[in-house]
């Protein structure tokens, strides 16, 4: 008898281990990965703000949740690791030889190598981080990249969100464009450069978004651009980067000179005085048509030279002086067929003071979309003899954002913002951060009431028919649990499946024999003597008999889904998982809470930088 107790205590000590065990092994992955686990253990990494740092540390957290940006620092720095730094040096004596620009070596050199493009991926890589506590890193290593890369220290007073941000995309920008060259220029040189992702850059994209790069086709050289400031048109530019063309017409001669383009990295819209207005709004304020008056038109000027030109032949008497003219008005002429803008070779054209002054309209439209749309909305109010104010309208701003014609149509989606509360000369900056989570920490299945060890990894159907089946199970539809035994008999199929492979019969008529299952299901029909959705060769030669029975199946097959997804709807047990894409984070410096949709677009009176990522589909 003393032996029943100390076996009873053994087994309770066995069975506490155990427990121990599943939860040190299972635990991690459950709380880290599950959508039901609990907000506490889930947060991104904050930063430190020690001297009025919220502009540097909301810019940052923004550009943390941008994955374009990040793929875009990925392959920039491992292709300048690959390349070595010979193809980024440069030679101080040749350089001031080759050029008579004012860069200094030791700028172009650090322009070439990428000195802000290491630092920013360095951070935002920290920022992505998953952490199961709270932690907080500071921006400072950032910061010393930034004053490395310019020179010079940065103020530490505020200053301005908008700001930060144009000189840190603007650095990124010259770094791709310097670094782009300089490859170009070893190419020219002999120097072999790779193309496509290397093994480094492959392993890194993997650990951080759960997918290989797309494979590169072609050679493993690259192709010597015609020109040496062009670059390749099948390589991805800078993510920031868009085009603006600037297209003018003169309202009287109806002559449309060739468009202006200039690149841009953030795009400034002013926001007007009013109570409330929209993104759209200030949009078309942007891109609107705009009339000038007492404009100079090119085209105009040669018309009017050439009127001038032939009332001069008109009243000349001198033969030199006729074919003078007769020459010059050919020439004016050739140009207003050819290139007005270009003027005519040798022709004495009149002053511009005494030229016809015309209307035009201009109007600006995007020519290339970049693939992230940073918009900065201006809310500083000027007026003579006062100081600045903060405008404190409201501006309306959706989630989906289309851009574009009908035929060019592209659509961004809003994933980061930055507001600001506070007056004109201060205030405090906050991030929303939308909850792009990558392929390796989502977990659609986990160890949960649905997880993977839930599930039966059978595909056959039970032999015995179930009175209540369970609702972890998700049966699929398959030509073995179809039969028909005669003429007369209605089969009722089992539940289709959604998401697993396991099978259970609702009812049926004839069941399988658990002890003979036979050959295991294929993609392919298979006909035998054995298969029991063989019709009887009476009923076979007739084409309407087939039709029937190939409806007679899909329509057993629909019955089965709505009997599946009532099933499912109704389990009580059923774990209904948020959706990902209303999920948040705003972020002010080391405070972080989760946040809505909802609540973003709310933020309509402080809303400061929208961060719009174009849509893939």
């Amino acid at each position: 008898m003393p032996e029943k107790p100390l076996t009873i205590a053994t087994y309770a000590a066995g069975a506490s281990f155990a427990a121990i065990a599943l939860v040190y092994v299972f635990g991690p992955t459950y709380f880290l990965d599950d959508d039901a686990a609990s907000t506490k253990k889930k947060g991104v990494v904050g930063l430190s703000n020690a001297a009025n740092d919220c502009f540097i540390n909301s810019v940052l957290q923004a550009l943390a949740g941008l994955p374009d940006l990040r793929i875009y620092l990925i392959r920039e720095t491992h292709r300048r690791l690959l390349d070595g730094p010979e193809v980024y040096h440069v030679d101080p004596e040749r350089q001031s030889a080759a050029t008579t620009g004012t860069a200094r070596p030791a700028c172009l050199e650090g322009l070439q190598r990428g000195i802000l493009t290491h630092g920013l991926k360095e951070i935002l890589d920290r920022l992505n981080e998953r952490p199961i506590y709270r932690k907080t890193i500071s921006p400072h290593p950032f910061i010393r990249s930034l004053e490395h890369a310019f020179g010079t220290r940065i103020s530490r007073q505020q200053q301005d969100a908008q700001e930060f941000l144009q000189i840190v995309t603007e650095r990124l920008c010259d770094e791709y464009h310097a670094g782009g060259k300089a490859r170009r220029h070893a190419t020219r040189a002999g120097i072999t450069i790779t193309k496509g992702h290397v093994a480094s850059e492959k392993t890194d994209m993997e650990e951080q978004f759960g997918a290989a790069p797309p494979e590169c086709s072609g050679n493993d050289e690259v192709e010597e651009p015609p020109e040496e400031d062009e670059a390749p048109a099948d390589e991805e530019g800078f993510p920031f980067e868009g085009k603006i063309e600037s297209q003018i017409e003169c309202q009287t001669c109806h002559f449309k000179p060739k468009p202006t383009v200039s690149t841009f990295v953030t795009l400034t819209l002013h926001v007007p005085q009013t109570s409330s207005t929209s993104l759209n709004a200030c949009l078309d304020g942007m891109l609107k048509v705009e009339h000038i008056d007492d404009f100079k038109c090119e085209r105009c000027r040669l018309d009017h030279a050439l009127k001038a030109s032939e009332r001069q032949l008109a009243r000349a008497t001198e033969s030199n002086v006729q074919m003078r003219l007769q020459k010059d008005i050919a020439n004016i002429r050739q140009a207003l067929e050819e290139d007005p803008e270009k003027p005519p070779e040798g022709v004495e054209l009149p002053a511009s003071s005494e030229a016809p002054k015309s209307r035009i309209a201009r109007h600006m439209y995007i020519s290339q979309f970049p693939k992230v749309l940073a918009i900065h909305l201006s809310r500083s109010t000027f007026a003579i003899g006062a100081a600045s104010t903060k405008n404190l309208a409201k501006v309306a701003f959706p989630e989906s954002l289309p851009l574009g014609g009908l035929l060019h149509r592209k659509n961004y989606r809003l994933l980061g913002m930055v507001t600001h509360k506070g007056s004109h000369n201060s205030g405090h900056y906050e991030s929303f951060r939308r909850q792009v989570q990558p392929l390796p920490f989502s977990t659609p299945a986990s160890f949960g009431t649905e997880g993977a060890y839930s599930r039966q990894a059978s595909p056959y159907p039970s032999a015995a028919p179930s009175v209540a089946p369970s609702a972890m199970q998700s049966p699929r539809v398959s030509a073995l649990n179809l039969p028909i035994t005669n003429d007369r008999a209605s089969p009722v199929p089992s539940t289709p499946t959604l998401d697993s492979p396991s099978t259970r019969s609702l009812s049926s008529q004839d069941t399988i024999p658990s002890t003979s299952r036979g050959q295991a299901p294929t993609s392919a029909p298979q006909m035998h003597d054995a298969d029991p959705l063989q019709l009887p060769p009476s009923t076979a030669s007739t084409g309407t008999e087939s039709l029937s029975r190939t409806k007679s199946i899909q329509s057993l097959k629909d019955r089965a889904q709505k009997r599946a997804s009532s099933i499912k709807e109704g389990n009580p047990l059923r774990r209904r998982a948020k959706k990902g894409s209303n999920r948040w984070w705003r972020i002010s410096d080391d405070k972080i809470k989760e946040s809505k949709t909802s609540e973003v677009l709310s933020m309509q009176k402080d809303v400061y930088l929208l961060f719009y990522e174009l849509d893939k589909d």
